[in-house]
């Protein structure tokens, strides 16, 4: 997938390409770009750049006009780690939401070996599965599990089991101290990879699961796990849909907001609207909120909105009346902050289905909370600010539709809210701990 560059305005405001590090020590940037020939791709002629938990760099994107240089199928993602501390980086740019959590497994159960490894070198390799091209669903279903290939520009690895080899050669042969070409080869290993004994540049664990995730295939699609049933949501136009092993998966539309709730709700992944949360998140009050502005936006689409405040939106709230009645959204909105107030919960069963989307967070403790919220973000595109959060693809692919205004406002919300104390924002409003 060839990709533009992205508007300066979120670049600028961190809300793109934020949190990175930089990479501009010559001997870092040789060993990045002999990783980047290992996969049979240009050396950067950049002296700096910034890489994510993955090791993507955007203006290494930029300069070889790829933004999936480290991602040619969309599956079998490569990787970079040139520190250790990649692993406290996010992943801003992948076709499945679980590589992060992925990469972060990986960096956190092979710490010490990478901590050894990238003194002396670059550790690169593939999030290999057993497909080597997604075609259709069937193929996204039978990756269950993923295997680090792990590789080193200086073969450090290949260098420490050959030394591995040899140490216990020496232990087990009673004549082999008498070999002096093995010998000096251990010699020589041993000045590359120091004393395997104490370092440990194998990494022990490889092979980590794959279980729900949201992937950029077939214009979105979302997999959720569960001990009796695998569930696919997605457009039924994606190949495969309902057709790939329907004795053991269940297909819901997208499109079909009754069922995909229902769906949520029976497996335990929804926090439903009760007075416990919704009192003190302020989670209905936001949601207001983010509705009048997005009729602001339809109605005014290039309104100036630097110095709005809730004063003026309430001024055009009664200003707007017949639109806002006719949208229906936030007479709904101040109906069951009513019905929640009084009787401490909704009759959700009561509720259209798209309206219960706006009632509706994540449960916070549940395994799936992030992707959860990520699909219901699906049904409320007026939140662009929960759209921010947890569906970073989504945002973007809105933004990139936006008014040069509206852009500004956003990006002007977004510092003002979410931005000023991300994870108070979370936690207030989402029930989320990091």
């Amino acid at each position: 997938m060839k990709a533009a560059k992205k508007p300066d305005l979120l670049r600028d405001n961190e809300l793109i390409y934020g949190r990175l590090l930089t990479v501009d020590e010559p001997h870092l940037v040789q060993r990045y770009n002999k990783a980047l020939a290992a996969f049979g791709l240009q050396p950067s002629k950049l002296a700096s750049f910034q890489i994510d938990r993955t090791g993507f760099s955007p203006e290494i994107a930029e300069e070889c006009g790829d933004y999936d240089y480290l991602d040619p199928n969309e599956v079998n993602r490569r990787f970079i780690i040139l520190t250790p501390s990649q692993i406290d980086l996010p992943v801003v740019h992948t076709a499945f939401s679980n590589t992060s959590q992925l990469m972060f497994e990986f960096m956190s159960k092979n710490q010490r070996a990478i901590d050894a490894l990238t003194i002396k070198d670059v550790i690169y390799g593939e999030i290999e599965d057993a497909v080597p091209k997604v075609n259709d669903i069937e193929d996204l279903l039978s990756i269950n599990q993923v295997e680090f290939k792990v590789l080193s520009a200086e073969d450090v690895l290949g260098k420490a089991a050959e030394l591995g080899k040899l140490v216990d050669r020496l232990k087990q042969e009673p004549d082999a101290w008498r070999d002096n070409a093995m010998l000096e080869r251990m010699v020589d290993l041993a000045k590359v990879c120091g004393d395997i004994r104490e370092n440990a540049l194998v990494p022990d664990q490889v092979i980590f699961r794959h279980n729900a995730y949201w992937t950029s295939h077939f214009g979105g699609l979302y997999v959720f796990v569960d001990p009796d049933m695998t569930t696919v949501i997605s457009d039924p136009a994606a190949p495969g849909f309902r057709r790939s092993r329907p004795w053991q998966v269940s297909y819901l539309s997208i499109n079909d907001a009754d069922k995909v709730f229902r769906f949520l709700a029976a497996t335990g992944r929804l926090d439903l609207p009760r007075a416990s949360w919704i009192e003190t998140s302020g989670y209905l009050e936001h949601r207001a909120e983010m509705v009048v502005r997005a009729l602001i936006r339809e109605a005014e689409p290039n309104r100036n909105l630097t110095d709005v405040d809730k004063v003026w939106l309430q001024t055009w709230i009664h200003g707007h009346a017949d639109l806002i009645a006719q949208d229906g959204n936030f007479p709904f909105l101040n109906a069951a902050k009513r019905e929640i107030a009084q009787f401490g919960h909704l009759k959700i069963e009561d509720v259209p289905p798209r309206q219960r989307f706006l009632v509706v967070r994540a449960k916070p403790d549940h395994p799936d909370a992030w992707l959860a919220n990520q699909l219901i973000s699906d049904f409320v595109p007026q939140d662009f600010v929960s759209r921010y959060v947890f569906n970073k693809p989504g945002f973007y692919k809105d933004y990139d539709g936006f008014s040069d205004a509206w852009r500004a406002h956003v990006v002007d919300v977004l510092k003002t809210t979410y931005l000023k104390d991300k994870a108070a924002f979370r936690t207030r409003l989402y029930g989320l701990t990091d």
